[in-house]
């Protein structure tokens, strides 16, 4: 007889008990959370590459002023960032992306390793 859990059965069930693999329903966490994440880190690394360059080197340049006079190269940023945000179409692939790992996980029970930038 299979351990109980506290958890509902779709979030228990699996190879591994982490969950169905097949199930495409996103917890709360994860709509708010966990995917809005994994659009920013996309987009700081595929999309706005220019963007974040000229504001690493406009702060590493002014050091302690940089609050003063990297104020235009954060605009840029803050817009590109923002408009990749609101791109509904790169939203439906970061989704698909994260549901494609967590279908990974449930199925293999292996963890992939934090990518720290």
């Amino acid at each position: 007889m299979p351990d109980k859990s506290v958890l509902p059965n779709k979030l228990s069930e699996g190879p591994h008990g982490l969950g169905d693999p097949d199930d495409r329903s996103l917890r709360k966490v994860e709509k708010d959370v966990l995917i809005p994440k994994l659009i920013r880190d996309k987009a700081k690394k595929e999309k706005c590459i220019q963007e974040v360059a000229d504001f690493e080197n406009c702060c590493r340049e002014s050091s302690l002023l940089m609050v003063v006079k990297c104020r235009n190269q954060n605009s840029i940023l803050k817009d590109c960032l923002s408009n990749w945000y609101k791109n509904e179409e790169f939203k439906k692939q970061c989704t698909e992306e994260y549901l494609a790992q967590r279908k990974e996980y449930r199925t293999t029970g292996i963890r992939q390793p934090i990518k720290r930038a």
